[in-house]
């Protein structure tokens, strides 16, 4: 897969339906890291989370046949949310599988969608794995929320926009899940700006493509709970995330709950913003590299916005 060439055809394909994401100066972290730090809003995006821009890009992709059939995915919300989201706008029957302790909040928002949500047992993999079966026992598209060529160049979307807003980049901080964001985003910019840095960003407590890489290959690695429910889960056997993380990222930062907690405040305090807590990984992040990042130019992709309440009110006074 040339994913440079097929997130410029997703660029084209999915622009008229997907907001082009204002990016920011952020002022505070520009003086606290002595650098230039910009802010890619893509919590301002539909559905308040990047993950529309794949979801698009892979129902806009499928044959008439494959519309009418409808599709399935996997999700802990974001993904379920763009999908409900994409599929309603082009008329297509989705459902969606979740994990049982998956956000309420964004599964109902899926619901309120006029989207079936079934929740089965275990985690985010499971989910996945369930999700593909039951697709290809009903003759459905499974739309993977990362193990996918059109979703990771839908998401990679971001970095056209971004290079074309701020030129001239030397890094950008990108939190990693299953790798599907940072992969487009990596494949496109680095054609873009030979010089970049790509920087993956994980929670301690969640670090399965951190340890994959680790490892050279994809293994189970044991999670614990934590405030970046967007970016947890295993990886799906034969992910094709695997091998673009591999070659795209420069460097990999992880960050404790405490560290994100009090990134998510700064957001807040600083930007007048409501983050969820995968966002906030990558503001982490770049606090940690504050020696790296001096008299440097650096984006960070703040990646969602969709938090329960009651859990936001809790990292914010605590």
């Amino acid at each position: 897969m040339d994913i440079y060439q097929s997130v410029l055809q997703a660029h084209q394909r999915i622009s008229g339906h997907i907001v082009k994401t204002p990016v920011a100066l952020s002022g505070f972290l520009s003086e606290q890291l002595k650098a230039e730090i910009y802010l890619k809003n893509e919590h301002l995006q539909h559905t308040g989370s990047f993950k529309l821009r794949g979801a698009t890009n892979k129902i806009l992709s499928l044959s008439e046949e494959q519309r009418k059939a409808g599709v399935l995915a996997a999700s802990t919300g974001n993904h379920g949310l763009a999908v409900a989201f994409a599929s309603r706008r082009f008329g297509v029957r989705a459902k969606v599988i979740a994990p049982a302790k998956a956000s309420p909040r964004k599964l109902g928002a899926i619901r309120a969608m006029g989207v079936e949500v079934e929740t089965v047992a275990g985690d985010c993999l499971a989910a996945e794995l369930a999700a593909k079966e039951m697709a290809k026992r009903q003759g459905r598209v499974f739309i993977s929320p990362y193990n996918d060529p059109e979703v990771v160049a839908g998401q990679g979307t971001i970095g056209i926009e971004l290079h074309e807003q701020i030129p001239g980049l030397d890094a950008v901080f990108v939190a990693v899940g299953g790798g599907g964001m940072i992969s487009g985003i990596g494949g496109a910019m680095k054609r873009l700006n030979d010089k970049i840095q790509v920087v993956g960003c994980w929670p301690e407590n969640s670090r399965v493509m951190y340890e994959c890489l680790k490892a050279g290959k994809i293994i189970d690695f044991p999670e614990t709970d934590t405030i970046s429910d967007a970016t947890t889960g295993g990886l799906e056997p034969g992910s094709i995330t695997f091998e673009f993380c591999s070659r795209l990222i420069d460097d990999y930062v992880l960050v404790s709950e405490q560290e994100i907690r009090e990134a998510m405040k700064i957001i807040a305090r600083e930007e007048g913003w409501i983050i969820e807590g995968a966002a906030g990984v990558p503001v982490a992040a770049a606090l940690k590299q504050k020696a790296k990042l001096k008299g440097k130019k650096a984006a960070i992709i703040l990646c969602g916005r969709n938090i329960d309440f009651e859990k936001y009110k809790n990292v914010i006074c605590p």
